[in-house]
C-alpha cells in the first residue's frame, strides 16, 4: 500500500508518529514545529503544515535563531526526550539557524532543522538569495549547517527522504550523538509527489539507553574511589540528561563524597544537602574550588572539563592527583587522562553506590567536617551579598538575585547564559529543585533566554519561568516577546540594566584593555565610550511589544515587583537600573583563574601589570597525565 503526498507533506505525517521511550514513559519526539516563511519553504512545509495541522502544532517565530533557542529550552525542560522542528526559508533564513545549531549541538541538545534549499533540478540558477560557488555547484548556504550539526542530509529526491529521516529521528534519541540536526529540503523537492509506503508512517518508538558499566571499568572505579583521601564528585549537565539527581544523592550520602557542579550541573543536589559544596571553577565558590585544589581524586559525572571549570588546567593542584570520568560518551569518559566509567549517568552512580556498600565505604568524618565549616562559611558570605541594609536605594545585581531568591520555591525555573549574571548566579543561587537553575553556557550565547523561557514555558506552562536578561543580552534578541504575548506564554523577565557589557567590562580591565568599548555610553573627545550613559528606555521598548511592565528603583521597589510578575498570568517583565558597567557589581571576586591571553608586549601600564600577572598563573597549569 502506498500514499502519494508531496515530500513536506511525507515529512510532517512521519515526524507526528515518532516516539521516544525511556524507563517506561513515552512522548512525542517532535511534538510542535516553528517557522518563518519564504519562497523556499511556503509552497512545501508551510502548505504541508496547513494540510496536516491537527497532527503537527505550529508556532509562529520572528528570529530563526530565536526559534531554535526556544526548541532547546523545550528539550532541555524535557530532558533531551522531546523537542521542536524549526523550518525556515533559503538564505538568510537558513543561515540565521547557525548559531542556534552550534549552541544545541555543544550542549547536546535535540533540535530538528529543517531549512530550504535551492531547486535540486537547477532549472530556475541562481535564484533569489542563491549563493554561487563556482568551484562547486552543489554547495548552498545550507552547508554553513555542516559542523554545527550532529546530522545532515540534503533530500535532493522524494525517496531520499525514507532513509535520511530514520537517521534523523536515530541521531535525536541517542544520548551520546544529539544536537542539532538538519534536513535541508530544496524548495522543488518539497512540493515534488510521490507514492510512499504506509509504514513509512507507521508510530516508530525510539527507545532512550540507559547502559550501565563494564565490570572491569566498574571494579577500577571502585578501588580508585577506595583508596582516596580526598575525592570530590564533579556533576555536570549528564547528571541532569539522565535524570540521576536522586542516584547522585544517594551515592554522596552514602560515601560522604562532596559534591562540586558545572553551570550544567548545578541543582544536581538541592543547595542545603550537606554534600553539595556548589558551583566550581571559575565561576565557583571557594569552598568547592579549596576542595579541587587538595583532592586526590576528582569524579566526573556528565561532565565535559571546559576550561572555566578547569580554571584553564590550574585547578587541579594535588600531586598525583586521579581522574575517574563517569560518562556517556567515551570521547568524554577519556578528558584529562582520566579513568573512563563509560555509562549513563544513573546506572553508573547506582552500580558504584551498590559496589561501594558492600565495603560500607565512607570518607572520613574530619574531611566531612572540613567541607561542612567551609560550606557554612560561604553561605554566610552569600548572605552578606543579598543583604540589603537600605531598602530604598538602587540595588546592587546580587541584590536583585537575592530579592529573586527570597521570593521563589522549587516550582520556579531561572534561565540566564551570558554576561556578568552567569558569574554571580554559579557562585550565589541557591538551587531548590532539580530543573530550577537553567544556564546555557555551553555556548554562553547572549539573546538565549528569552526564546528559552518560552520553550520551557511550553514544556512546563505550570512552572513560573524567569528569564534574567541584562542590557546588552536584550538588545541582542528581544523579538520573541511579541510570540509569549501573541501565544499567551506567561513568562517573566527580569532585565536588569547596567549600560554596559558588564562582564567583558571587568575582564577588559583585568587584561589591560581599560574597559575600552564596553560601555552604553555617548562617545568622548578622544574616541572612547566615556560619556554620558545612553538615553535608550529598554522598559519603553519591551512596553511596545506588548509585555507588561514594572519599574523598580529601589530594593523596596523590586520586591513588589518580583512579586507582583510571579503572580501574573500574562507575559511580565521587571526593569531594573543597577550599576553602570564601569563599577563592580558586589559579588565574591573569582575564586579560580581564566586563561584569556594577555598583549605580550604593551607600553601602557595597565596591560604591563596584566601581562605580569598572567604570567604568574600560566606558570601553574598542568597537563594531568
Amino acid at each position: 500500500m502506498t500514499t502519494r503526498l508531496t515530500v513536506a507533506q511525507a515529512l510532517v505525517r512521519f515526524l507526528a508518529a515518532q516516539y521516544t521511550e525511556r524507563d517506561g514513559v513515552r512522548q512525542r519526539l517532535i511534538s510542535a514545529t516553528w517557522g518563518i516563511f519564504g519562497h523556499g519553504n511556503v509552497a512545501g512545509l508551510g502548505q504541508a503544515l496547513v494540510e496536516y495541522g491537527d497532527e503537527m502544532p505550529f508556532h509562529q517565530g520572528r528570529n530563526e535563531q530565536s526559534m531554535v533557542h526556544a526548541a532547546v529550552g523545550y528539550a532541555r525542560q524535557s530532558n533531551r526526550l522531546s523537542t521542536h522542528a524549526v523550518t525556515t526559508s533559503i538564505g538568510p533564513g537558513a543561515t540565521n539557524l547557525v548559531t542556534g545549531a552550534a549552541l544545541a549541538t555543544i550542549n547536546h541538545l535535540p533540535v530538528l532543522l529543517l531549512p530550504g534549499d535551492i531547486f535540486a533540478t537547477r532549472v530556475a540558477d541562481p535564484v533569489l538569495q542563491q549563493l554561487e560557488v563556482p568551484y562547486a555547484g552543489d554547495i548552498s548556504v545550507n552547508d554553513s549547517l555542516r559542523p554545527v550539526s550532529k546530522y545532515f542530509d540534503r533530500v535532493t529526491r522524494p525517496e531520499a527522504l525514507i532513509p535520511a529521516a530514520l537517521q534523523a529521528m536515530r541521531v535525536l534519541t541517542d544520548p551520546v550523538e544529539t544536537g542539532a540536526v538538519t534536513l535541508a529540503l530544496p524548495q522543488d523537492v518539497q512540493a515534488e509527489a510521490y507514492d510512499w509506503p504506509e509504514e513509512f508512517f507507521a508510530e516508530r518508538t525510539w527507545v532512550v539507553r540507559r547502559p550501565g558499566a563494564d565490570p572491569t571499568e566498574l571494579a577500577e572505579a571502585v578501588r580508585a574511589i577506595r583508596e582516596a583521601q580526598r575525592p570530590l564528585v564533579i556533576a555536570g549537565g549528564g547528571v541532569h540528561h539522565s535524570r540521576a539527581e536522586e542516584a547522585l544523592e544517594e551515592f554522596a550520602r552514602a560515601t560522604g563524597i562532596p559534591v562540586a557542579s558545572t553551570q550544567a550541573g548545578k541543582g544536581s543536589l538541592r543547595h542545603d544537602h550537606p554534600q553539595d559544596v556548589g558551583g566550581v571553577g571559575h565561576t565557583g565558590t571557594a569552598t568547592a574550588n579549596e576542595l579541587a585544589r587538595q583532592a586526590d581524586l576528582v569524579i566526573g559525572v556528565g561532565t565535559r572539563y571546559t576550561d572555566f571549570t578547569t580554571a584553564s588546567g590550574t585547578l587541579f593542584e594535588q600531586r598525583g592527583v586521579r581522574f575517574l570520568n563517569l560518562n556517556i560518551a567515551p570521547y568524554d569518559g577519556h578528558k584529562l587522562a582520566g579513568q573512563p566509567l563509560v555509562a549513563d549517568a544513573r546506572s553508573g552512580l547506582t552500580e558504584l553506590t551498590e559496589a561501594l556498600q558492600l565495603h560500607t565505604h565512607r570518607v572520613s568524618g574530619t574531611y566531612i567536617d572540613e567541607y561542612s565549616l567551609d560550606k557554612e562559611r560561604w553561605e554566610q558570605r552569600v548572605d552578606a551579598c543579598f543583604e540589603a541594609d537600605e531598602p530604598d536605594i538602587r540595588p546592587t545585581q546580587p541584590q536583585v538575585l537575592g530579592a529573586l531568591d527570597a521570593l521563589v520555591d522549587e516550582s520556579d525555573v531561572v534561565i540566564n547564559a551570558a554576561g556578568s549574571l552567569p558569574g554571580d548566579l554559579h557562585k550565589l543561587w541557591r538551587a531548590r529543585s532539580r530543573d530550577q537553575y537553567h544556564l546555557e553556557y555551553g555556548y554562553s550565547c547572549m539573546g538565549y533566554e528569552i526564546p528559552a523561557a518560552i520553550g520551557v514555558k511550553m514544556a512546563a506552562p505550570e512552572r513560573n519561568v524567569w528569564a534574567l536578561v541584562g542590557d546588552g543580552t536584550y538588545l541582542m534578541m528581544p523579538t520573541e516577546i511579541v510570540t509569549a504575548v501573541q501565544e499567551g506564554i506567561a513568562i517573566k523577565l527580569l532585565l536588569i540594566q547596567n549600560h554596559g557589557y558588564a562582564s567583558i567590562g571587568g575582564l577588559s580591565e583585568t587584561v589591560g584593555g581599560e574597559r575600552f568599548g564596553t560601555a552604553y555610553r555617548y562617545q568622548s573627545d578622544d574616541g572612547t565610550y566615556t560619556g554620558a550613559p545612553l538615553p535608550v528606555d529598554l522598559a519603553a521598548n519591551a512596553a511596545s511589544l506588548g509585555m507588561r511592565v514594572l519599574r523598580a528603583k529601589t530594593v523596596r521597589d523590586l520586591r513588589a515587583a518580583l512579586a507582583e510578575a510571579r503572580a501574573a498570568d500574562t507575559p511580565t517583565c521587571v526593569y531594573v537600573e543597577t550599576e553602570t558597567a564601569d563599577t563592580v557589581s558586589g559579588p565574591p571576586p573569582a575564586q579560580a583563574w581564566w586563561d584569556v591571553p594577555v598583549a605580550e608586549t604593551a607600553t601602557r601600564p595597565s596591560a604591563v601589570k596584566a601581562r605580569e600577572l598572567y604570567e604568574r598563573h600560566v606558570s601553574t597549569r598542568r597537563r594531568h597525565l
